[in-house]
């Protein structure tokens, strides 16, 4: 078995500014979630929504360490990590109401979002299928020799997927500079991932291609943060890719509206009391490098933010019928 890696509990690694912009983008990223979820309940998208809260510490601890350039391959519970990379919140509202200033000019809805200026390759609505994409990346990364890197992030699932054996054997052999984050959540879909697979660490089976592997607590944005800082210096310099296993819980169901019969309601509150946002505020105001008016503070300048560019998205219009073959092919 794995270590898990966890951060230091008496000390902040990140720089006051920095430690700033950590909890602005985990507050940001949970308060565009619970706005999602109120506009679906509204009827205002079509489509099937899936959450990230509870999930929000693993995509601003990667994304921390990328650049614009670098490449990143997402999952349809994407817009966590979209926004951790730098989306914008109103393109990301506007598409997943199939309005004409969304990303994919409203024609791909919450489950196909792609941004080639931040280096958002796009998102994908099938179990695994980002992993070989962001792969090619990584290959055309390492051709290029301008120190790219390429991210890919999926869920416990996907490891049972051929095409994830496949490419992870591929990577290893071609030492390309990629980080592989698999965020488990301890289900897939509504099947408990430890009766679907006999490893305790899914990280064993990326060993098994002689692949750089670590097992980090996913609620802890600092640790999240190291293992990455890690992953990403050994792939700029040449020495292979890294698989980061982020043990996590989503604290919805699968999608929203699913019956969540497949979980108690114990577990879920166990696992609310290590909600990542939760762990990170209460650090950083008992070490005093915020205080809870602060925080306040800046909560309530997020949800005037994301107010402001849903209203935005609202009145943007809806998405042209006959613009339904542009851009397709």
């Amino acid at each position: 078995m794995f270590k898990i890696h966890t951060s230091d509990p008496d000390k902040i690694i990140f720089e006051p500014k920095k430690a700033l912009t950590v909890l602005k983008k985990l507050l940001t990223i949970r308060k565009f979630e619970e706005k999602s979820v109120e506009m679906y309940k509204q009827g205002l998208m079509g489509g099937s929504l899936h959450g990230y809260i509870g999930q929000e510490a693993v995509a601003v601890g990667v994304c921390e360490h990328l650049k614009n350039d670098d490449y990143m391959g997402v999952t349809y519970r994407s817009r966590g990590q979209a926004i951790a990379k730098g989306a914008s919140i109103e393109k990301l509202f506007a598409e997943m109401m199939g309005r004409a200033d969304g990303y994919c000019k409203g024609k791909g809805g919450p489950m196909h979002i792609a941004d080639m200026s931040i280096g958002l390759i796009g998102a994908n609505g099938i179990v695994g299928a980002g992993i070989p994409i962001a792969t090619g990346a990584a290959f055309t990364a390492k051709r290029r020799k301008k120190g790219q890197v390429a991210v890919t992030f999926f869920g416990d699932g996907a490891t049972n997927q051929g095409v994830f054996h496949e490419t992870l054997n591929m990577a290893s052999i071609w030492e390309l500079p990629i980080i592989y984050v698999c965020e488990n959540n301890l289900y897939s879909e509504m099947s408990p991932i430890k009766n679907m697979v006999k490893n305790n660490d899914l990280a064993e089976r990326a060993l098994a291609y002689h692949i750089h592997s670590v097992v980090v607590d996913g609620n802890d944005v600092e640790a999240v943060s190291q293992v990455t800082q890690e992953a990403v210096e050994r792939a700029r310099k040449g020495l292979g890719p890294t698989f980061i296993e982020a043990k996590t819980y989503r604290q919805q169901g699968h999608m929203f509206g699913d019956s969540e019969t497949y979980r108690s309601k114990e577990e879920v509150n166990e696992w609310k009391k290590r909600d990542p946002i939760l762990l990170f505020t209460k650090k950083l105001t008992d070490l005093g490098v915020m205080s809870y008016q602060q925080i306040e503070s800046l909560s309530h300048e997020i949800d005037q933010r994301i107010e402001e560019a849903y209203q935005n998205a609202l009145n943007s219009p809806v998405a042209d019928y006959e613009e339904i073959f542009t851009d397709v092919y």
